[in-house]
This record gives C-alpha cells, structure tokens and sequence, in this order.
C-alpha cells in the first residue's frame, strides 16, 4: 500500500533552512496531483507547494520567494527547500499525492485515503517544524 513519509524537520531559529523530503514505499509507480501541505495552529492546514509530474511547481502567497518545491526521483517524489524560515512557519509538514493506476487494483495493494485537516488522501504522518524567534 502507498506509504508517505515525510523527512527533514526540525528545530531551526529564524532564518534558518531546512529540506523536507516526501518518500514512497509500498506502491511502485507513478505519482501525480503531489503538493505539500502544512498544518499550524488551531490544527489548520494549509497548501504551501504543488508538483507536477513534468517538475514544474507552483509556490504559494504564504511562502513564496521563500520555498521552493521541486521534484525528486525513484522513490523521493518531492522535495520542499525552506529558507528565511519564520515562526508562523512552525507546523507539521505533510506531502501526498496520488498514485497513478494503469490497472485494476486490490485495497490491499494501493491502501486506502485518510481524512486530515489538509484534506483527504494519502498523508505521511509529517514532519515537524520548529521555528524559534
């Protein structure tokens, strides 16, 4: 089944960097509709990066000129490069995406969707990360 897991958190003081990864296991395959989220305070979420399969991303308002998403190979399917790292950055970051099915397949072999504040569909567990003033 897909498993996402997500890599690179940490505590860092403002202005610090930080790489997140997102790594597949469980599936073999391609991935589509892969974005990273994050989720802050009061358990909100929000999208901060989408990727697409060709590796062009698109950065969102909150972080832009800050983050940059980009794609990976083999098993990493994306990456997220935070730099001038700021308190309101401080969340657990997830990534997710799809996998892309040219056959019929098992429950058992694709796993199932869960529900989280970022939405619905397939979430590692996050990595957290800590910024300090």
């Amino acid at each position: 089944e897909v498993k996402l897991v997500e890599s690179g958190g940490g505590s860092v003081q403002t202005g610090g960097s930080l790489t997140l990864s997102c790594t597949v296991s469980g599936f073999n395959g391609d991935y589509t509709d892969m974005a990273w989220y994050r989720q802050g305070a009061e358990n909100k979420c929000e999208k901060v990066a989408s990727v697409s399969r060709d590796g062009t991303t698109s950065i969102y308002d909150s972080v832009k000129g800050r983050f940059t998403a980009s794609i990976g190979s083999g098993k990493t399917l994306m990456y997220l490069q935070m730099n001038d790292l700021k308190p309101e950055d401080t969340a657990v970051y997830y990534c997710t995406a799809d996998p892309i099915l040219s056959r019929p397949t098992s429950l058992q072999e694709v796993g199932i969707k869960t529900w989280t504040s970022c939405g619905f569909g397939y979430w590692g567990r996050g990595t957290q990360v800590t910024v300090s003033s």
